[in-house]
């Protein structure tokens, strides 16, 4: 074959190419339409039946050089990578998709300003059980010139006989402790008849782990003005996290901080596993601020400070810990909250 053949066949073969090319790209446009009509349908993207479907009609036209094997890889490649166009699709849509929105989300809350490149810290005791109690930890924060104060007031237990929480009246000892010492106030809110009334209490609603998936509580809380701290869920996904903060921001409130907070694995050595990784994937997938709940991921007051130090180093917004006067007595999560000595060497250590 002379130079001249070869170089006949070379551009044969790179006008083939560039045919390939326009057909492939024609192909994604009509995959991303389908995309748009499954998603107004509720329609799950991915239909294994079609799949086949298509795979046999291919394979029955199937007279050229290559084996079948040879094509159903090459067009089981072009049908991956027709799924994940309309998944970018999904997620170029999301409110709370950084596609959306390229700048970081930037909330204020009591001067803090949560999202702008700084360390902030959210501490206080598991749960409210005396205006004692929380007054003891708020003058800790106070001095440690923190702004914002946590406490349980209604607590969903995983026992039906261990302690529920002060309902009402814990969110009444929270703010009145928090007025005393110009504090601003998170408390988790379980039912969503209760965000309503907990508005005149808190100054960030918290929406715990078990209820990330409850629809009703995210939409109320996505009702009121007030910024929104949302738990990721024990067993739930990234994906399913970051659709849970998009039931909140469609009704309005785009006030969202995301808390990474361990995961649920076969690891017994700490209460849940924390999911370090999260916290990257999530700066990267919205532009909301990301917390790490360090107390709730590890279980273990021992582990605080690595994890806390670990949280800050990967690019988390700020870190979550428990603070108890006397964590010996404390009437929920006694190992894994912090007394005041060591919650003032937990906060030096951090701040150097």
């Amino acid at each position: 074959m002379s130079n001249e053949q070869l170089d006949q066949l070379r551009d044969e073969l790179d006008s083939l190419n560039l045919e390939i090319l326009d057909l492939i790209n024609k192909r994604g446009e009509l995959v991303q339409e389908i995309g748009k009509v499954k998603n107004t349908q509720g329609v799950n993207r991915f239909d294994p039946v079609r799949e086949r479907k298509m795979l046999d009609q291919i394979n029955e036209h199937n007279n050229g050089p290559f084996e079948e094997s040879t094509i159903q890889q090459l067009f089981k490649e072009i049908f991956k990578a027709s799924l994940e166009l309309q998944e970018d699709d999904h997620r170029k849509a999301l409110l709370v998709s950084r596609k959306k929105k390229p700048e970081d989300t930037i909330i204020d809350i009591n001067g803090e300003k949560i999202g702008d490149g700084n360390p902030h810290f959210i501490m206080g005791p598991c749960a409210v059980e005396s205006y004692e109690q929380v007054a003891a930890v708020a003058e800790a924060v106070k001095k440690q010139g923190l702004k914002i104060l946590r406490g349980g007031a209604f607590k969903p237990r995983t026992s039906p006989y261990d302690f529920q929480g002060l309902g009402l009246e814990g969110l009444k000892i929270l703010k009145r402790v928090a007025d005393e010492y110009d504090l601003a106030v998170i408390s988790e809110i379980v039912n969503p008849a209760d965000v309503y009334k907990a508005v005149d209490y808190v100054d960030i609603i918290q929406i715990g782990a078990r209820n990330m998936q409850n629809f009703e509580l995210l939409k109320a809380a996505g009702s009121v003005d007030k910024p929104v701290l949302l738990k990721r869920g024990m067993s739930a996904t990234i994906s399913e996290f970051i659709n849970a903060a998009e039931y909140i921001i469609s009704r309005s409130n785009a006030n969202i901080m995301l808390c990474e907070r361990g995961i649920r694995t076969y690891e017994k050595a700490t209460r849940n596993t924390l999911d370090i990784s999260a916290v990257p994937i999530l700066k990267q997938e919205t532009h909301l601020p990301v917390m790490v709940d360090v107390t709730h991921s590890t279980g273990r007051r021992d582990l605080l400070l690595p994890a806390a130090k670990a949280a800050l180093a990967i690019g988390a917004d700020g870190v979550m810990a428990e603070v108890h006067p006397d964590p010996a007595v404390a009437l929920s999560d006694s190992a894994q909250q912090m007394d005041i000595d060591m919650f003032n060497d937990f906060m030096k250590e951090l701040t150097k």
